[in-house]
């Protein structure tokens, strides 16, 4: 027990630094945005467990020999009323803080999802005062505004692709399609659901500088996934004058300054942390928009089959290194 929760500490502390930065400073992710983002996912996911893990094993060494064994005596413990002199300070500071992170993690991402269902309702009230269908499609509407803007609200079924008069003033047609394939592709391939998870977390652990790096570059990917699939119909042209169209946009506040999430939306679109989902110019820094139009500009060859799986592959490791260190030596005890 005591080699296990130093090897998921050790794994925990690297996930949560030099892994993250390395990957937030390499070049490859822009030549295969999906694989990146499940890269990201991974950490994510084995970071966290392994913190939590880390400090559940410390803390039940004293009482079982694996994790299993563990978490059956305490539950003895517990439910028995039975003395827990076993258990050091340390141990039960142990399990103390994995109980209040797992809670913390838990109800952090709860929260963060009834924020963004009440933002996103009142969002849509507004809406439905303010805009009017638009000719280009079920699902979309157009709000009176001159500066561009085009964004998505997420919803299932009631999900929307909001567009302003001075967006579609400004684009030729087919640079409209691709403003619209862009959104929809955000909505098909729920990528509100990846802002929302990266979001919470970031809420929930802000003083880690590596959930803003996980987050900005959640933002970044998301972003060229979406641009990949407006590329199977339109040009790069096409879609590079859009993404500039879209990202020139002035400050001017749109629907009384807000969009899901509290951010202000801005004319040149925006993301809102988990709630709605830009266009071609939207949730992106200045940076983040930039990045794309040079990734457009000068493409480069997508990452090589071998190196796709290689990174896959290295995914799946880190999500089961962890859980194998907690559960089979249970198993096999």
């Amino acid at each position: 027990m005591f080699w296990t929760s130093y090897l998921l500490a050790v794994l925990a502390l690297i996930l949560a630094w030099p892994v993250p930065v390395l990957l937030s400073r390499a070049q490859w992710p822009a030549r295969s945005p999906f694989t990146a983002m499940v890269l990201w996912q991974a950490i994510a996911l084995a970071g966290g467990l392994s913190m939590i893990g880390a400090m559940l094993v410390y803390g039940l060494e004293p009482i079982g020999d694996n994790l299993i064994a563990g978490l059956k005596s305490l539950a003895g413990m517990v439910f028995n009323n039975e003395p827990t002199t076993a258990l050091g300070f340390w141990h039960l500071f142990a399990l103390s803080a994995a109980a209040l992170l797992t809670a913390h993690l838990v109800f952090t991402l709860l929260l963060t999802y009834y924020k963004i269902e009440r933002q996103r309702r009142r969002h849509r009230e507004l809406l439905a005062l303010l805009a009017s269908p638009s000719d280009d499609g079920p699902g979309t509407v157009v709000i009176n505004h001159d500066s561009p803007v085009a964004y998505c609200l997420p919803g299932g079924a009631r999900s929307v692709t909001v567009l302003s008069d001075g967006l579609m003033a400004a684009l030729e047609p087919a640079e409209l399609r691709a403003v619209l394939i862009h959104e929809n592709a955000h909505l098909s391939q729920r990528h509100d659901l990846l802002l929302w998870a990266f979001a919470a977390w970031r809420q929930a652990l802000p003083w880690f500088p590596t959930t803003r790096l996980a987050q900005t570059a959640v933002n970044s990917l998301i972003e060229m996934l979406a641009d990949d699939v407006a590329l199977r119909t339109e040009s790069k042209g096409t879609l590079i004058k859009a993404i500039a169209i879209v990202a020139s946009g002035t400050s001017q506040p749109v629907l009384n300054g807000q969009v899901p999430g509290g951010q202000a939306l801005r004319a040149g679109g925006a993301v809102v942390e988990g709630n709605a989902v830009s266009a071609t110019g939207g949730a992106d820094s200045p940076r983040t928009t930039a990045s794309r139009v040079s990734r457009l500009l000068s493409p480069k060859p997508p990452l090589t089959k071998p190196a796709r799986v290689l990174v896959l592959l290295a995914s799946a490791l880190l999500l089961a290194v962890p859980t194998a260190l907690l559960i089979v030596p249970g198993l096999l005890g």
